[in-house]
């Protein structure tokens, strides 16, 4: 089923604990918190940077803090920034003619890409602030 990669989820992570504290967060102070490579999570934080979704900040006691407030940060964003929009079927990615032999009779590529829009836009419609604000996150200390 849909499964978002890796990237995605130290994504999420990182900017839903960005959204959860104020001031600038290091990759090392969110690395440390959470099981997550460090240079993965740097490579990622540098995507989102590039997508506008964080800002970065040089010095001693630099880090990344969010470039918008989490209200203001879709899911989808996050998503199309780390990995494009996700497919559900391996036609729906392909842009070669004749990939699938079953393509021009198909009776589930219709249903499966409408499928996939209405999970896009969930995302849409979902906020960072969202994510964040759920009540099983106030249970984690770092998250008070």
């Amino acid at each position: 089923m849909l499964q978002l990669t890796k990237r995605t989820d130290y994504g999420l992570i990182a900017l839903t604990h960005l959204a959860g504290h104020s001031g600038v967060r290091s990759v090392r102070s969110i690395a440390d918190l959470y099981p997550i490579p460090r240079r993965l999570l740097a490579e990622v934080l540098k995507d989102l940077l590039h997508s506008h979704l964080v800002e970065s900040h040089r010095g001693a006691q630099g880090g990344y803090t969010l470039a918008r407030p989490p209200g203001e940060i879709m899911l989808s964003e996050i998503v199309e920034a780390l990995e494009g929009a996700p497919s559900l079927t391996s036609c729906e990615g392909s842009h070669t003619e004749n990939s699938c032999a079953v393509e021009a009779v198909c009776p589930i590529r219709s249903p499966i890409h409408v499928l996939r829009q209405g999970i896009w836009r969930m995302l849409e419609q979902t906020a960072l602030s969202d994510l964040a604000g759920w009540p099983e996150l106030a249970r984690i200390p770092s998250f008070r």
